[in-house]
């Protein structure tokens, strides 16, 4: 019988951090040089994270992306999310390091299913989970993040059935948290649906007395075995509160770069699922510092949206971020 992973467990970072490698100080060189900002989502690698301006979930991430003078910004994360960049700052110009790190969550979501659906229930009130792609956004009445979907969705019209795209997962958690009412789409984060609660138990059972906070993209089976389910930046703050010395992470294991940055006086564990001992996202993982410095001197890969759909989307997405402000 194979044996199940051991969880990775990563220590507190050594005082004043890791020291910045050759490469990444080519890459804060070439940022200078080419007037470009670095954005840098939780998951990204640890080099990346390093280097970047701003390292953030998806909400910060639009917010930093709307507000940005630079004329150049290098998105290192997934494909939606450089198009959501592009929508709300299109006069600048976006750079994805690698243009196949997509997303499965996105993939789930057609815009010509999505839009077959809305025309057989025209009272939809859609509410689309950001990790979708610019033409689903475009159908869309109000965008939402892990971080801010209740609150999102306890603004919609009480009188309008809500149809909450794309993660099925993520749309149940909040179903639950507003108690409204909404219609599903069958789609997950290929990702998150590994963790399992035989996988979170046995790392529980390794780290006694170390409290689990897991991301609601996890299946409620998982969910209900966490001491705190919520979004990636809320998980830092989480963390920071915790009395225990050791934390259990549900979620995509680049996170844990972060939290090591942020409260370095905790050892994080970063949570296995039943095949691996540290549970990272391929799509992430394809966006390398040597693909980051590549960009900035080459500036492609680009990203551009269709003008008609780039304006259709970043009306849900601007309604997002008034509301949640």
């Amino acid at each position: 019988m194979i044996p199940y992973p051991t969880a990775t467990v990563f220590p507190p970072l050594p005082a004043g951090g890791l020291p910045l490698s050759d490469l990444q100080r080519e890459v804060l060189a070439l940022k200078q040089e080419k007037d470009a900002i670095i954005l840098a989502h939780n998951y990204q690698c640890e080099d990346i994270q390093g280097i970047a301006d701003f390292v953030g979930d998806s909400l910060g991430l639009a917010y930093k992306a709307a507000e940005a003078k630079s004329s150049t910004i290098v998105f290192c994360g997934v494909h939606f999310m450089a198009e959501t960049a592009k929508i709300v700052n299109p006069s600048r110009r976006v750079l994805l390091p690698d243009l196949e790190a997509g997303c499965s969550l996105a993939d789930s979501c057609p815009a010509e299913k999505l839009a077959a659906l809305k025309a057989a229930q025209p009272d939809l009130y859609v509410v689309a989970y950001i990790n979708c792609s610019a033409a689903v956004k475009a159908l869309c009445d109000v965008i939402v993040t892990s971080g801010n979907a209740s609150k999102i969705v306890n603004k919609v019209p009480a009188d309008r059935p809500i149809l909450f795209v794309p993660d099925q997962n993520l749309g149940q958690w909040v179903a639950q948290k507003t108690g409204r009412a909404m219609q599903l789409w069958p789609g997950n984060c290929y990702a998150h649906v590994q963790f399992t609660p035989g996988a979170l138990l046995r790392a529980k059972a390794a780290h006694p007395g170390a409290p689990v906070v897991a991301h609601p993209e996890c299946t409620e089976a998982v969910r209900d075995l966490a001491d705190m389910v919520c979004s990636t930046e809320l998980m830092v703050e989480w963390s920071r509160q915790q009395q225990a010395d050791t934390l259990i992470v549900t979620t995509e294991s680049g996170m844990i770069h972060r939290l090591r940055r942020e409260v370095p006086n905790k050892t994080f564990v970063a949570a296995p699922t039943d095949r691996c001992a540290c549970n990272e996202c391929r799509f992430m993982k394809l966006n390398t510092l040597q693909k980051v410095r590549d960009c900035l001197k080459n500036g492609t890969p680009e990203i551009t949206l269709p003008e008609p759909v780039r304006v259709a989307a970043e009306v849900p997405l601007r309604r997002m971020l008034e509301w949640s402000r």
